[in-house]
Protein backbone atom coordinates (compact mmCIF):
# COMPACT_ATOMS: atom_id res chain seq x y z
CA UNK A 1 0.00 0.00 0.00
CA UNK A 2 3.21 2.50 0.52
CA UNK A 3 4.41 1.77 -2.86
CA UNK A 4 1.43 2.05 -4.62
CA UNK A 5 0.93 5.68 -2.54
CA UNK A 6 4.40 6.42 -3.52
CA UNK A 7 4.16 5.98 -7.14
CA UNK A 8 0.83 7.67 -6.94
CA UNK A 9 2.57 10.63 -5.51
CA UNK A 10 4.93 10.39 -8.21
CA UNK A 11 2.52 10.54 -10.87
CA UNK A 12 0.30 12.85 -9.36
CA UNK A 13 3.35 15.34 -9.18
CA UNK A 14 4.07 14.90 -12.72
CA UNK A 15 0.56 15.49 -13.61
CA UNK A 16 1.03 18.92 -11.41
CA UNK A 17 3.71 19.77 -13.50
CA UNK A 18 1.65 18.99 -17.10
CA UNK A 19 -0.60 21.65 -15.73
CA UNK A 20 1.26 24.12 -14.82
CA UNK A 21 3.45 23.44 -18.33
CA UNK A 22 -0.38 23.46 -19.84
CA UNK A 23 -1.08 26.77 -18.19
CA UNK A 24 2.49 28.24 -19.62
CA UNK A 25 1.57 26.78 -22.95
CA UNK A 26 -2.01 29.12 -22.95
CA UNK A 27 0.41 31.97 -22.63
CA UNK A 28 2.52 30.75 -25.20
CA UNK A 29 -0.03 29.94 -27.72
CA UNK A 30 -1.62 33.12 -27.29
CA UNK A 31 1.85 35.32 -27.90
CA UNK A 32 2.70 33.06 -31.17
CA UNK A 33 -1.19 33.98 -32.53
CA UNK A 34 -0.39 37.41 -31.22
CA UNK A 35 2.94 38.16 -32.57
CA UNK A 36 1.94 35.83 -35.74
CA UNK A 37 -0.31 38.76 -36.39
CA UNK A 38 1.55 41.56 -35.85
CA UNK A 39 4.26 39.67 -38.36
CA UNK A 40 2.05 40.27 -40.79
CA UNK A 41 1.89 43.99 -40.35
CA UNK A 42 5.55 44.31 -40.19
CA UNK A 43 5.72 45.15 -36.58
CA UNK A 44 6.35 41.78 -34.96
CA UNK A 45 8.70 40.55 -36.92
CA UNK A 46 11.61 40.97 -34.14
CA UNK A 47 9.31 39.52 -31.19
CA UNK A 48 8.36 36.56 -33.64
CA UNK A 49 12.01 34.24 -33.02
CA UNK A 50 12.19 35.05 -29.83
CA UNK A 51 8.30 33.66 -28.93
CA UNK A 52 9.44 30.33 -31.12
CA UNK A 53 12.60 30.07 -29.14
CA UNK A 54 10.31 30.44 -26.25
CA UNK A 55 8.03 27.41 -27.41
CA UNK A 56 11.06 25.31 -27.96
CA UNK A 57 11.72 25.91 -24.27
CA UNK A 58 8.76 25.30 -22.92
CA UNK A 59 8.99 21.85 -25.07
CA UNK A 60 12.77 21.19 -23.79
CA UNK A 61 11.13 21.16 -20.32
CA UNK A 62 8.30 18.78 -21.41
CA UNK A 63 11.04 15.95 -23.70
CA UNK A 64 13.47 16.31 -20.30
CA UNK A 65 10.30 15.42 -17.81
CA UNK A 66 8.87 13.08 -20.27
CA UNK A 67 12.23 11.45 -20.04
CA UNK A 68 12.78 11.28 -16.73
CA UNK A 69 9.47 9.45 -16.07
CA UNK A 70 9.74 7.08 -18.91
CA UNK A 71 13.61 6.63 -18.89
CA UNK A 72 13.83 7.37 -22.57
CA UNK A 73 14.55 10.19 -24.19
CA UNK A 74 13.01 12.37 -25.97
CA UNK A 75 14.88 13.36 -29.84
CA UNK A 76 14.43 17.05 -30.95
CA UNK A 77 15.32 18.33 -34.12
CA UNK A 78 15.45 22.38 -34.97
CA UNK A 79 16.93 24.74 -37.56
CA UNK A 80 19.16 27.31 -35.98
CA UNK A 81 17.70 30.74 -35.89
CA UNK A 82 21.02 32.42 -36.54
CA UNK A 83 21.50 34.92 -38.52
CA UNK A 84 20.12 38.53 -39.88
CA UNK A 85 16.22 39.71 -38.33
CA UNK A 86 15.01 38.18 -42.06
CA UNK A 87 16.80 35.16 -41.80
CA UNK A 88 15.72 34.14 -38.14
CA UNK A 89 11.69 35.29 -38.92
CA UNK A 90 12.14 32.73 -42.42
CA UNK A 91 13.51 29.83 -40.41
CA UNK A 92 11.22 30.41 -37.28
CA UNK A 93 8.19 30.41 -39.80
CA UNK A 94 9.77 27.54 -42.24
CA UNK A 95 11.18 25.09 -39.59
CA UNK A 96 8.80 22.04 -38.86
CA UNK A 97 9.68 22.08 -35.45
CA UNK A 98 7.55 25.34 -34.63
CA UNK A 99 4.47 23.93 -36.44
CA UNK A 100 5.48 20.62 -34.14
CA UNK A 101 5.80 22.77 -30.59
CA UNK A 102 2.61 24.65 -31.79
CA UNK A 103 0.56 21.14 -32.44
CA UNK A 104 1.68 19.88 -28.98
CA UNK A 105 1.25 22.74 -26.86
CA UNK A 106 -2.60 23.23 -27.69
CA UNK A 107 -2.68 19.55 -27.20
CA UNK A 108 -0.94 20.22 -23.77
CA UNK A 109 -3.12 22.63 -23.09
CA UNK A 110 -5.86 20.19 -22.95
CA UNK A 111 -4.82 16.96 -21.88
CA UNK A 112 -2.34 18.86 -19.68
CA UNK A 113 -5.57 20.08 -17.53
CA UNK A 114 -7.79 17.43 -17.91
CA UNK A 115 -5.48 14.60 -16.83
CA UNK A 116 -4.49 16.52 -13.66
CA UNK A 117 -8.39 17.38 -12.95
CA UNK A 118 -8.92 13.37 -13.18
CA UNK A 119 -6.49 12.47 -11.28
CA UNK A 120 -7.49 14.64 -8.24
CA UNK A 121 -11.00 13.11 -8.54
CA UNK A 122 -9.18 9.78 -8.34
CA UNK A 123 -7.65 10.53 -5.16
CA UNK A 124 -9.86 10.14 -2.91
CA UNK A 125 -12.09 7.31 -3.93
CA UNK A 126 -8.43 5.32 -4.79
CA UNK A 127 -7.74 5.46 -1.07
CA UNK A 128 -11.03 4.50 0.17
CA UNK A 129 -11.02 1.46 -2.54
CA UNK A 130 -7.57 0.41 -1.77
CA UNK A 131 -7.66 0.86 1.94
CA UNK A 132 -10.42 -1.76 1.94
CA UNK A 133 -8.80 -4.16 -0.80
CA UNK A 134 -5.11 -3.94 0.40
CA UNK A 135 -5.56 -2.92 3.79
CA UNK A 136 -8.57 -5.12 4.75
CA UNK A 137 -8.43 -8.20 2.33
CA UNK A 138 -4.52 -8.36 2.07
CA UNK A 139 -4.64 -7.96 -2.16
CA UNK A 140 -2.52 -5.60 -4.45
CA UNK A 141 -4.07 -1.93 -4.73
CA UNK A 142 -6.25 -1.70 -8.28
CA UNK A 143 -7.56 1.82 -8.01
CA UNK A 144 -3.92 3.99 -7.17
CA UNK A 145 -2.31 2.41 -10.36
CA UNK A 146 -4.97 4.35 -12.33
CA UNK A 147 -2.65 7.74 -11.52
CA UNK A 148 -0.05 5.74 -12.51
CA UNK A 149 -1.56 5.02 -15.66
CA UNK A 150 -2.91 8.99 -16.42
CA UNK A 151 0.90 9.97 -16.04
CA UNK A 152 2.34 7.18 -18.55
CA UNK A 153 -0.34 8.35 -20.64
CA UNK A 154 0.03 12.11 -20.69
CA UNK A 155 4.06 10.67 -21.17
CA UNK A 156 2.78 8.99 -24.33
CA UNK A 157 0.96 11.69 -25.64
CA UNK A 158 4.01 14.13 -25.28
CA UNK A 159 6.19 11.87 -26.83
CA UNK A 160 4.16 11.53 -29.80
CA UNK A 161 3.48 15.15 -30.33
CA UNK A 162 7.43 16.17 -29.93
CA UNK A 163 9.24 13.22 -31.69
CA UNK A 164 10.05 15.10 -35.16
CA UNK A 165 9.68 13.23 -38.04
CA UNK A 166 12.68 11.35 -39.87
CA UNK A 167 12.76 14.37 -42.76
CA UNK A 168 12.69 16.80 -39.84
CA UNK A 169 15.85 15.12 -38.12
CA UNK A 170 17.50 14.65 -40.96
CA UNK A 171 17.31 18.45 -41.97
CA UNK A 172 18.15 19.40 -38.08
CA UNK A 173 21.24 17.01 -38.62
CA UNK A 174 22.35 18.33 -41.64
CA UNK A 175 21.97 22.02 -40.15
CA UNK A 176 23.47 20.89 -37.27
CA UNK A 177 26.25 19.91 -39.77
CA UNK A 178 26.85 22.77 -41.70
CA UNK A 179 27.23 24.68 -39.02
CA UNK A 180 29.87 22.52 -37.41
CA UNK A 181 31.96 22.41 -40.31
CA UNK A 182 31.72 26.78 -41.00
CA UNK A 183 33.11 26.47 -37.22
CA UNK A 184 35.80 24.09 -38.03
CA UNK A 185 36.72 26.11 -41.57
CA UNK A 186 36.95 29.67 -39.65
CA UNK A 187 39.08 27.34 -36.62
CA UNK A 188 41.32 26.18 -39.28
CA UNK A 189 41.52 29.64 -41.49
CA UNK A 190 42.64 31.12 -38.28
CA UNK A 191 44.89 28.07 -37.53
CA UNK A 192 46.53 28.75 -41.01
CA UNK A 193 46.83 32.39 -40.56
CA UNK A 194 48.56 32.08 -37.15
CA UNK A 195 50.96 29.23 -38.55
CA UNK A 196 51.99 31.66 -41.56
CA UNK A 197 52.56 34.47 -39.29
CA UNK A 198 54.73 31.96 -36.69
CA UNK A 199 56.87 31.26 -39.94
CA UNK A 200 56.56 35.14 -41.35
CA UNK A 201 58.17 35.49 -37.75
CA UNK A 202 60.58 33.06 -37.24
CA UNK A 203 61.97 33.65 -41.25
CA UNK A 204 62.43 37.31 -40.46
CA UNK A 205 63.91 37.34 -36.71
CA UNK A 206 65.74 33.86 -38.00
CA UNK A 207 67.21 33.11 -41.03
CA UNK A 208 66.94 36.09 -42.53
CA UNK A 209 68.59 38.39 -40.02
CA UNK A 210 71.69 35.56 -39.99
CA UNK A 211 71.42 36.07 -44.13
CA UNK A 212 71.75 39.36 -43.90
CA UNK A 213 74.80 39.44 -41.63
CA UNK A 214 76.11 36.66 -43.92
CA UNK A 215 76.02 38.77 -47.07
CA UNK A 216 77.51 41.80 -45.12
CA UNK A 217 80.73 39.53 -44.15
CA UNK A 218 80.86 38.56 -47.52
CA UNK A 219 81.16 41.57 -48.60
CA UNK A 220 83.35 43.00 -46.29
CA UNK A 221 85.70 40.07 -47.03
CA UNK A 222 85.37 41.17 -50.57
CA UNK A 223 87.10 44.40 -49.54
CA UNK A 224 89.71 43.28 -47.68
CA UNK A 225 91.01 40.36 -49.56
CA UNK A 226 93.79 41.99 -51.74
CA UNK A 227 95.22 44.03 -48.37
CA UNK A 228 94.73 41.78 -45.45
CA UNK A 229 93.86 37.80 -46.89
CA UNK A 230 94.65 37.19 -43.15
CA UNK A 231 91.16 39.65 -42.10
CA UNK A 232 89.38 38.24 -45.02
CA UNK A 233 89.77 34.65 -44.35
CA UNK A 234 88.51 35.43 -40.79
CA UNK A 235 85.50 37.11 -42.58
CA UNK A 236 85.00 34.43 -44.44
CA UNK A 237 84.87 31.58 -41.16
CA UNK A 238 82.52 34.21 -39.93
CA UNK A 239 80.49 34.03 -42.52
CA UNK A 240 80.68 29.86 -42.96
CA UNK A 241 79.21 29.67 -39.45
CA UNK A 242 76.59 32.41 -40.38
CA UNK A 243 75.78 29.89 -43.12
CA UNK A 244 75.49 27.05 -40.63
CA UNK A 245 73.08 28.93 -38.29
CA UNK A 246 71.16 30.39 -41.05
CA UNK A 247 70.80 26.83 -42.19
CA UNK A 248 69.86 25.49 -38.91
CA UNK A 249 67.07 27.93 -38.51
CA UNK A 250 65.67 27.24 -41.89
CA UNK A 251 65.50 23.57 -40.85
CA UNK A 252 63.88 24.35 -37.48
CA UNK A 253 61.02 26.50 -39.83
CA UNK A 254 60.51 23.86 -41.96
CA UNK A 255 60.12 21.22 -38.92
CA UNK A 256 57.09 23.41 -37.87
CA UNK A 257 55.58 22.98 -41.39
CA UNK A 258 56.32 19.62 -41.56
CA UNK A 259 58.87 17.64 -39.92
CA UNK A 260 60.96 15.47 -42.11
CA UNK A 261 61.33 13.01 -39.52
CA UNK A 262 57.47 12.00 -40.07
CA UNK A 263 58.55 10.69 -43.73
CA UNK A 264 61.86 9.64 -42.52
CA UNK A 265 60.90 7.24 -39.77
CA UNK A 266 57.31 7.20 -39.67
CA UNK A 267 54.63 8.16 -36.81
CA UNK A 268 56.13 5.68 -34.38
CA UNK A 269 59.66 7.00 -34.89
CA UNK A 270 58.87 10.29 -34.91
CA UNK A 271 56.96 10.13 -31.43
CA UNK A 272 60.06 8.03 -30.02
CA UNK A 273 62.08 11.08 -30.85
CA UNK A 274 59.48 13.44 -29.22
CA UNK A 275 59.38 11.42 -25.76
CA UNK A 276 63.22 10.84 -26.22
CA UNK A 277 63.90 14.82 -25.81
CA UNK A 278 61.08 16.07 -24.10
CA UNK A 279 63.11 15.91 -20.45
CA UNK A 280 60.54 13.98 -19.23
CA UNK A 281 60.05 10.24 -18.78
CA UNK A 282 57.83 9.16 -21.49
CA UNK A 283 56.25 5.45 -22.05
CA UNK A 284 55.39 5.15 -25.73
CA UNK A 285 52.40 2.27 -26.36
CA UNK A 286 52.24 1.61 -29.86
CA UNK A 287 49.00 -0.18 -31.14
CA UNK A 288 48.54 -1.63 -34.69
CA UNK A 289 50.79 0.58 -36.54
CA UNK A 290 54.01 0.55 -38.43
CA UNK A 291 57.28 0.50 -36.54
CA UNK A 292 59.09 1.27 -39.93
CA UNK A 293 58.91 4.03 -42.21
CA UNK A 294 56.71 3.86 -45.43
CA UNK A 295 56.53 6.13 -48.03
CA UNK A 296 53.09 8.18 -48.77
CA UNK A 297 51.42 7.96 -52.21
CA UNK A 298 51.15 11.74 -52.19
CA UNK A 299 55.41 11.47 -51.37
CA UNK A 300 56.74 9.18 -54.07
CA UNK A 301 60.33 10.86 -53.85
CA UNK A 302 63.32 9.32 -52.13
CA UNK A 303 63.26 11.48 -48.53
CA UNK A 304 65.47 14.06 -47.92
CA UNK A 305 67.76 12.47 -44.59
CA UNK A 306 67.06 14.57 -41.61
CA UNK A 307 69.35 15.15 -39.15
CA UNK A 308 68.69 12.22 -36.33
CA UNK A 309 68.55 13.35 -32.46
CA UNK A 310 70.55 11.85 -30.54
CA UNK A 311 69.41 9.01 -28.12
CA UNK A 312 70.64 9.47 -24.54
CA UNK A 313 72.96 6.31 -23.53
CA UNK A 314 72.23 4.02 -21.06
CA UNK A 315 73.77 3.93 -17.70
CA UNK A 316 73.27 5.26 -13.98
CA UNK A 317 71.88 9.05 -14.10
CA UNK A 318 70.79 9.25 -17.49
CA UNK A 319 67.32 10.03 -18.70
CA UNK A 320 65.36 6.82 -19.16
CA UNK A 321 64.31 5.33 -22.38
CA UNK A 322 61.21 5.98 -24.38
CA UNK A 323 60.24 2.82 -24.03
CA UNK A 324 59.83 2.93 -20.33
CA UNK A 325 56.44 1.03 -19.48
CA UNK A 326 54.55 1.76 -16.60
CA UNK A 327 52.09 -1.02 -15.86
CA UNK A 328 49.58 0.48 -13.47
CA UNK A 329 47.91 3.83 -12.82
CA UNK A 330 46.85 6.54 -15.36
CA UNK A 331 50.17 6.44 -17.68
CA UNK A 332 49.75 3.08 -17.83
CA UNK A 333 49.39 2.68 -21.40
CA UNK A 334 46.52 0.67 -23.46
CA UNK A 335 47.10 -2.98 -23.85
CA UNK A 336 43.62 -4.12 -25.78
CA UNK A 337 43.02 -3.23 -29.64
CA UNK A 338 44.98 -4.35 -32.97
CA UNK A 339 47.83 -6.25 -32.78
CA UNK A 340 51.23 -5.22 -31.94
CA UNK A 341 53.71 -2.78 -34.50
CA UNK A 342 54.38 -4.29 -37.76
CA UNK A 343 56.94 -3.23 -40.46
CA UNK A 344 54.22 -4.03 -43.41
CA UNK A 345 51.36 -2.35 -41.09
CA UNK A 346 49.96 0.45 -42.43
CA UNK A 347 50.50 4.13 -42.09
CA UNK A 348 47.89 6.92 -41.95
CA UNK A 349 47.67 9.47 -44.19
CA UNK A 350 50.34 12.30 -44.07
CA UNK A 351 47.64 14.59 -42.81
CA UNK A 352 46.48 12.67 -39.55
CA UNK A 353 50.03 12.11 -38.95
CA UNK A 354 51.32 15.28 -39.15
CA UNK A 355 48.39 15.98 -36.91
CA UNK A 356 48.89 13.63 -34.17
CA UNK A 357 52.63 14.33 -33.86
CA UNK A 358 51.87 18.40 -33.93
CA UNK A 359 49.33 16.88 -30.88
CA UNK A 360 52.07 14.84 -28.78
CA UNK A 361 54.35 17.33 -29.60
CA UNK A 362 52.27 20.49 -27.66
CA UNK A 363 50.88 17.88 -25.12
CA UNK A 364 54.77 16.98 -23.83
CA UNK A 365 55.70 20.49 -23.92
CA UNK A 366 52.92 22.10 -22.10
CA UNK A 367 53.40 18.69 -19.78
CA UNK A 368 57.20 19.67 -18.94
CA UNK A 369 56.51 23.29 -18.98
CA UNK A 370 53.59 23.50 -17.06
CA UNK A 371 52.53 20.40 -15.13
CA UNK A 372 55.07 19.75 -13.14
CA UNK A 373 55.28 16.30 -13.34
CA UNK A 374 58.62 14.04 -14.18
CA UNK A 375 56.63 11.40 -16.20
CA UNK A 376 53.83 11.34 -18.90
CA UNK A 377 53.17 8.58 -21.35
CA UNK A 378 51.69 8.37 -25.25
CA UNK A 379 49.81 6.03 -26.87
CA UNK A 380 48.63 5.85 -30.42
CA UNK A 381 46.35 3.03 -31.48
CA UNK A 382 44.93 2.25 -34.91
CA UNK A 383 41.00 1.54 -34.96
CA UNK A 384 38.99 0.27 -38.07
CA UNK A 385 38.34 4.04 -39.19
CA UNK A 386 40.58 6.17 -37.16
CA UNK A 387 43.94 7.12 -35.29
CA UNK A 388 43.75 7.46 -31.60
CA UNK A 389 46.32 9.73 -29.27
CA UNK A 390 45.95 9.46 -26.00
CA UNK A 391 48.69 11.41 -23.89
CA UNK A 392 48.40 11.40 -20.03
CA UNK A 393 50.62 12.81 -17.06
CA UNK A 394 51.39 13.24 -13.75
CA UNK A 395 51.46 16.98 -12.96
CA UNK A 396 48.96 19.19 -10.97
CA UNK A 397 46.65 19.42 -13.61
CA UNK A 398 44.14 22.64 -13.97
CA UNK A 399 44.22 22.56 -17.87
CA UNK A 400 41.51 23.92 -19.33
CA UNK A 401 39.49 23.15 -22.16
CA UNK A 402 37.71 25.33 -24.65
CA UNK A 403 38.77 28.38 -26.08
CA UNK A 404 39.81 29.52 -22.32
CA UNK A 405 42.73 27.00 -22.88
CA UNK A 406 45.99 28.73 -23.64
CA UNK A 407 47.09 28.97 -27.43
CA UNK A 408 48.29 25.38 -27.43
CA UNK A 409 45.49 24.09 -26.84
CA UNK A 410 43.17 25.97 -28.93
CA UNK A 411 45.78 25.57 -31.70
CA UNK A 412 45.34 21.92 -30.83
CA UNK A 413 41.58 21.41 -31.12
CA UNK A 414 41.70 23.57 -34.25
CA UNK A 415 44.46 21.36 -36.04
CA UNK A 416 42.26 18.40 -35.12
CA UNK A 417 39.12 19.89 -35.95
CA UNK A 418 40.25 20.76 -39.39
CA UNK A 419 40.21 16.67 -39.80
CA UNK A 420 37.15 16.19 -38.56
CA UNK A 421 38.45 14.81 -35.25
CA UNK A 422 37.55 15.00 -31.35
CA UNK A 423 39.54 16.21 -27.86
CA UNK A 424 38.78 15.10 -25.02
CA UNK A 425 40.54 16.96 -22.17
CA UNK A 426 40.53 15.79 -18.71
CA UNK A 427 42.55 18.00 -16.17
CA UNK A 428 41.69 18.01 -13.04
CA UNK A 429 43.08 19.80 -10.06
CA UNK A 430 45.93 17.98 -8.40
CA UNK A 431 46.28 15.79 -11.79
CA UNK A 432 46.65 13.56 -13.82
CA UNK A 433 46.10 15.27 -17.33
CA UNK A 434 45.03 13.07 -19.67
CA UNK A 435 44.15 14.50 -23.58
CA UNK A 436 43.00 11.67 -25.71
CA UNK A 437 42.68 13.02 -29.49
CA UNK A 438 40.71 10.30 -32.54
CA UNK A 439 41.60 11.52 -35.92
CA UNK A 440 39.08 10.04 -38.40
CA UNK A 441 41.30 7.98 -41.28
CA UNK A 442 40.87 5.54 -44.16
CA UNK A 443 43.48 2.91 -43.87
Amino acid sequence: MRDAIKGAGRASFHLLGGAAIALLCCLGVGLALFTAVLAVTVIGAGVLPETVLLLRRLAGWERRRTAALTGTPVPEAYLPLEGPLPARVRTAVTDPGTARDLIWAAGQLLYGLVLWWVSLLLWVPALLVDGVVAGLAGRRPVALPLIGALAGLEAEWSRALLTPTPAAARDAALAARVEQLTATRAGAIAAHGAELRRIERDLHDGAQARLVALSMRIGLARRVYDSDPAAARKLLDDAQTQAEEALAELRHVVRGIHPPILTDRGLTGAVRALAASSGLEVAVSVTGLADSPAVHPEQPEEPVQPERPEQPPAGDGERPSADLRPTTGPLAPTTTGPPAPTADAPRAPAAVEAAAYFVVAEALTNAAKHSGATRASVALTRAPAALRVRVADEGRGGAEAGERGGSGLVGMRRRVAALDGTVRLTSPEGGPTVIEVELPCVW
